[in-house]
């Protein structure tokens, strides 16, 4: 077993190393001159050429990678052009409410796929599998922008069901109202605050009207982004549950007479659990990216305005440094995934038993 997560910490590795690789060429695959982004309308031949040399941008592009590298190992993820501020200080005050949102969606499409994923397999050609077939069809074939704004003019507020019913007070927010709360900056005002709203809103300054404020407009945006990622968990779900429920080991549990639901949960649901717990990996490195979109969609304070912003000013050090955060936490995710494989199955990462 120490071989196996040896290797894949060697793996990982080699992954951010690539990474970062990419994030560093997007600097120079972009259009337009750095220089006469920091410049703007002061933008002269001379000036370009010194903000050039004092950035290291006419040096060679290994030099400029090897220092990328050293950079980044110190935590040092440049400035920002247009608001001269740290890109690292930046991002600690809109990653949390990210993170937040990403981590709601994948408890919600973790629940809901695998309880989806394991119904239809129990009851396969019902209605039951139909329906869940369905929904999982649906939620990979819908585009998340799309189901952001139908979920917006159907659940939010002033929102069709809201209007038919009366019912205005429904606890899906619609899009967050910056003029309401200006989360940013209660953030910056409140002392020990995280920037993780909910923990912060409930715990830190013990508020509970801005709490409900946050966690209501955080509800429907989780579910919007959780779509995708509850289809996919959920078809992976049944599939390997369909498999497991034709095993010997489980047909030899029933005619011992152990309860229906033992059966399923404990001997189907744990040995089919390696491909769940992959999907479940996978989906985060998503849920992070699809944030991004969704975020912009319902106004969420985190990541995507600041990605939506750095894209629009050609602010790159702001891109480089998301196209990172997005790759580390995809590689993290699957290195956790990988390892847990050896725990699942105590076969993997033993002589014969699997890579």
């Amino acid at each position: 077993m120490f071989a196996y997560i040896v290797r894949r910490l060697g793996l990982s590795v080699l992954l951010l190393v690539v990474a970062m690789l990419a994030t560093f060429l997007l600097h120079h695959a972009l259009p337009g001159d750095p220089a006469a982004a920091v410049l703007g309308k002061q933008y002269t031949a001379e000036s370009a050429h010194e903000i050039r040399e004092r950035l290291g941008l006419n040096d060679p592009l290994p030099e400029q990678f090897v220092r990328y590298v050293g950079d980044v190992m110190r935590g040092d993820l440049g400035r920002s052009h247009v608001s001269n501020e740290l890109v690292t200080e930046e991002l600690e005050r809109v990653l949390p409410a990210t993170i937040e949102l990403g981590v709601a969606a994948l408890i919600l499409a973790t629940i809901v796929g695998i309880g989806l994923g394991v119904l239809t397999a129990v009851r396969p050609r019902s209605w039951w599998d139909v329906a869940g077939l369905t929904a999982a069809l649906a939620g990979v074939s819908l585009p998340i922008f799309w189901l952001g704004f139908l979920a917006l003019q159907a659940f939010g507020e002033g929102g069709t069901l809201a209007t038919m019913t009366g019912l205005h007070g429904l606890p899906l927010g619609g899009r967050f109202s910056p003029a309401a709360y200006k989360l940013s900056q209660w953030v910056a005002d409140t002392p020990g605050a995280t920037g993780f709203l909910l923990f912060d809103t409930l715990f830190v300054a013990r508020d509970p009207e801005v709490f409900w404020h946050v966690a209501k407009h955080l509800l429907l945006p989780a579910v919007v982004l959780a779509s995708v990622p509850m289809a996919v968990i959920a078809r992976i779900t049944r599939a390997s549950m369909g498999e497991a429920l034709l095993q010997d080991y489980v047909r030899t549990a029933r005619a011992k007479g152990l309860p229906p639901r033992r059966v399923v949960l404990k001997h189907a649901l744990r040995n089919a659990a390696i491909p769940i717990a992959t999907s479940i990996g996978t989906q985060l490195g998503y849920l992070l990216g699809g944030a991004v979109l969704t975020e912009t969609i319902f106004q969420w304070p985190g990541m995507g305005t600041y990605v939506v912003q750095a894209i629009l000013n050609l602010d790159v050090k702001p891109l480089q440094a998301c196209v990172l955060v997005i790759a580390v936490g995809f590689v993290f995710v699957n290195l956790v995934v990988d390892v847990s494989y050896a725990f699942l199955d105590p076969r993997v990462g033993t002589p014969g038993g699997g890579s």
